[in-house]
C-alpha cells in the first residue's frame, strides 16, 4: 500500500497520524496491526487504566488519610503535606525522562517495572513507623508511577492505529484519572475509618493494584517493537536539567505558603530562580541537540544524542499540540483545585467524617464511567474543539457551584452537580487531548508525547494549588481582620464564616483556569476536525488494507 506524506491536522476529519518533520531525517513506520484476541485487547486497555487508576488513587488516598497518618507515627502538621508533595516530586518530574527511555528500549519492559516499583515500596511504606521515613518511601513510589504512564500511552497508541478501536481505547484510559481520584478519596476514606489497620491498609490497596498492573502487562502486553533507526543513546545532560529544573519548581509551588517568611523566604526564592533556569537551558540544549539530529552534515560524538524531548515537538499540528497540552495544564489547575477545596470544605467546614465525604465523591466514579461511553461514542463524530469547550466549561461550573454555595442546603443542590460536572469536564478535555497528541506524534516518540502531557497536568496540580492557596489564605486573614480576630501561625482559630470566604474565593480562582482554558480552545482549535474514528472509518480502512493485499 502506498504511504501518505505526513500531513498536518486541519479542518478535516483526521485519518492518519502526522509523521515526523522532513528535516529530520527519520521515516515514519508504517504502523503494523497486532494480532490478538479481543479478551486480550480488554485486558490490555484494562491494564493501562488501572495504570492510570493507580497513580492518581496514590495521591488522594493518602491525602484524606493524612491527620490519621499524623497522629499515628507522630508526624507535625505543617510537614504532613510531604507525604503527598514526595510523591508528586518523583512521579511529575522523571515523566520525561522515563518516557524517553520506554520509548527507546520497550514500554513493556517500564511498565512492568514501574510497577514492581510501587508494589515493593508501597508495601514497604504500610510498615513504617517513621515520618521521614514514609516521606522517602512516598518518593520512590512515585517513580513507578513516572514508568507507568509514559509506557501506558505509548502501549495504547502502538497497540491500537488509529480506528474506533484506538478512540475507545484511549477514552477509556482517560477516564483513569478523574475515577482514579474518586476511587483514591473513597478507599482512603473508607479504610482510614473503618479497617484495622487504618492507613496502612490504603497502601495494601495500592500494592494489590500493583500486582493486577504487573500481572494485567504480562499476560496482554504485545512484545516491544523495536525501531531500528532510532539512535538509542540517552540525553543525560538534558534529563539532569529538566528533572533537576522541575523538582526545584514543584517543590517550591508546593512550600512557598509553608516557609517561615512566606513567599518571601531566601531559599524559595532561590530555588524558584533555578529551577526556571535550568528549565530554560533544558529547551536551549534540546534545541541544539534537536539541530544536530536533523542535519546530517553536522559531526555527532558522544556529547551529541538525540535529544530527550524535541522543541519542535510543540509547534506539530501548526502549534495546536501546543495549545492542547496548555488547555489541559489550565483545566488540571482548576480540576485538581476543584478536589483539594471541596475535601477540606467538607472536612473542617462541615466536619463530616472520611466516610461521609467520600459518600460524597461517589458519583464522581460513576460519572466518570458514563462519560468514557459518551467520550467514546462521539469522538469519531464531533470536532475536537466541542470537546475542550464543553469540558473546560463543566469543570468552570463545578466550581462556581462550589463557590456560591449555601452550606445550609441540601447536597443535592450545589454538591452533587458540582461533583458529576467536575469529572465530565476532565474526562473530555484529557480523553480528547490524549486522541489529538497520539495522532500528532511518531510512533517512537509516543511515550515522550505522554509523558509530556502528563508533566504538564502534573505541574497544574501543583501551579493551581499553589495560586488557590493564596487567594485562600488572603482572603481568610482579611475576613479574620475585619471581625478583629488575630490569627495564629496556622490560622487554625480563623473564624467559620471567614474560612468559608476563603473556600468560596478558592473555588472563583479555579473557575477562572477552567474559563481561561476554554478560552484558548475556543480560539485556537476551531480548525481542528475530528480526531476520532467512526466504525466507518474501519470498514474503508479494512477493504483498502484487502485490496492493497
Amino acid at each position: 500500500m502506498e504511504e501518505k506524506p505526513p500531513s498536518q491536522i486541519s479542518n478535516d476529519t483526521v485519518d492518519q497520524e502526522p509523521g515526523l518533520p522532513r528535516e529530520s531525517g527519520i521515516e515514519k513506520d508504517t504502523p503494523e496491526v497486532p494480532q490478538r484476541s479481543t479478551f486480550r485487547s480488554i485486558l490490555l486497555v484494562m491494564t493501562c487504566t488501572f495504570a492510570l487508576v493507580l497513580q492518581t488513587s496514590n495521591t488522594t488516598s493518602v491525602s484524606i488519610s493524612l491527620p490519621t497518618i499524623g497522629q499515628d507515627i507522630g508526624i507535625q502538621e505543617d510537614q504532613l503535606q510531604w507525604l503527598v508533595s514526595a510523591y508528586s516530586l518523583s512521579s511529575g518530574c522523571l515523566l520525561l525522562f522515563f518516557g524517553r527511555i520506554a520509548d527507546l528500549y520497550g514500554r513493556k519492559k517500564a511498565f512492568i517495572f514501574g510497577s514492581l516499583f510501587q508494589l515493593v515500596f508501597s508495601l514497604g511504606g504500610s510498615f513504617v513507623n517513621a515520618g521521614q521515613t514514609l516521606v522517602i518511601l512516598r518518593g520512590f513510589q512515585g517513580l513507578g508511577a513516572a514508568a507507568l504512564i509514559p509506557s501506558a500511552v505509548g502501549i495504547l497508541a502502538h497497540a491500537f492505529p488509529p480506528s474506533r478501536a484506538r478512540s475507545i481505547a484511549f477514552s477509556t484510559f482517560a477516564a483513569g484519572a478523574p475515577v482514579g481520584g474518586a476511587f483514591g478519596t473513597m478507599v482512603g476514606g473508607t479504610v482510614t475509618q473503618l479497617s484495622q489497620q487504618h492507613w496502612r491498609a490504603t497502601f495494601y490497596v495500592a500494592a494489590s493494584f500493583s500486582a493486577m498492573c504487573c500481572i494485567g502487562a504480562l499476560a496482554s502486553f504485545d512484545a516491544d517493537k523495536k525501531y531500528a533507526d532510532v539512535d538509542k543513546r540517552i540525553d543525560w545532560i538534558g534529563a539532569i536539567l529538566v528533572t533537576s529544573g522541575l523538582v526545584f519548581i514543584v517543590f517550591v509551588l508546593g512550600q512557598g505558603s509553608l516557609a517561615p517568611q512566606g513567599w518571601k523566604t531566601a531559599y524559595i526564592i532561590a530555588m524558584l530562580i533555578v529551577g526556571v533556569f535550568f528549565v530554560a537551558s533544558f529547551i536551549v540544549w534540546e534545541r541544539f541537540l534537536e539541530k544536530i539530529a536533523d542535519d546530517p552534515s553536522k559531526p555527532r560524538s558522544m556529547w551529541t544524542p538525540p535529544p530527550l524531548m524535541r522543541p519542535s515537538l510543540w509547534t506539530r499540528s501548526k502549534g495546536r499540540l501546543a495549545v492542547v497540552i496548555c488547555v489541559a495544564f489550565c483545566n488540571m489547575c482548576g480540576f485538581n483545585s476543584w478536589t483539594f477545596w471541596v475535601q477540606l470544605y467538607y472536612q473542617k467546614y462541615l466536619l463530616l467524617t472520611p466516610v461521609r465525604t467520600m459518600i460524597r465523591f461517589i458519583p464522581m466514579f460513576i460519572s466518570g464511567m458514563s462519560c468514557n461511553y459518551v467520550v467514546a461514542l462521539l469522538i469519531g463524530r464531533l470536532p475536537l474543539v466541542v470537546f475542550v469547550v464543553c469540558g473546560t466549561l463543566f469543570s468552570a461550573v463545578a466550581c462556581i457551584l462550589f463557590a456560591v454555595i449555601n452550606p445550609s442546603t441540601t447536597y443535592w443542590a450545589f454538591g452533587f452537580p458540582s461533583t458529576v460536572l467536575s469529572v465530565c469536564g476532565a474526562d473530555f478535555v484529557f480523553a480528547s487531548g490524549t486522541i489529538f497528541i497520539a495522532k500528532t506524534v511518531s510512533p517512537h516518540e509516543q511515550s515522550v508525547a505522554g509523558a509530556l502531557l502528563q508533566t504538564m497536568v502534573q505541574l497544574g496540580t501543583a501551579f493551581g494549588l499553589t495560586i488557590s492557596t493564596i487567594v485562600f489564605d488572603s482572603t481568610v486573614k482579611q475576613k479574620s481582620a475585619q471581625q478583629g480576630v488575630t490569627l495564629n501561625s496556622q490560622m487554625t482559630n480563623a473564624p467559620a464564616s471567614a474560612n468559608l470566604s476563603g473556600y468560596r474565593a478558592a473555588q472563583w480562582t479555579a473557575a477562572s483556569w477552567c474559563l481561561f482554558a476554554s478560552l484558548l480552545g475556543l480560539v485556537f482549535l476551531r480548525s481542528v476536525g475530528v480526531v476520532g474514528h467512526k466504525k466507518s472509518d474501519d470498514t474503508v480502512q479494512s477493504s483498502r488494507s484487502e485490496k492493497s493485499a
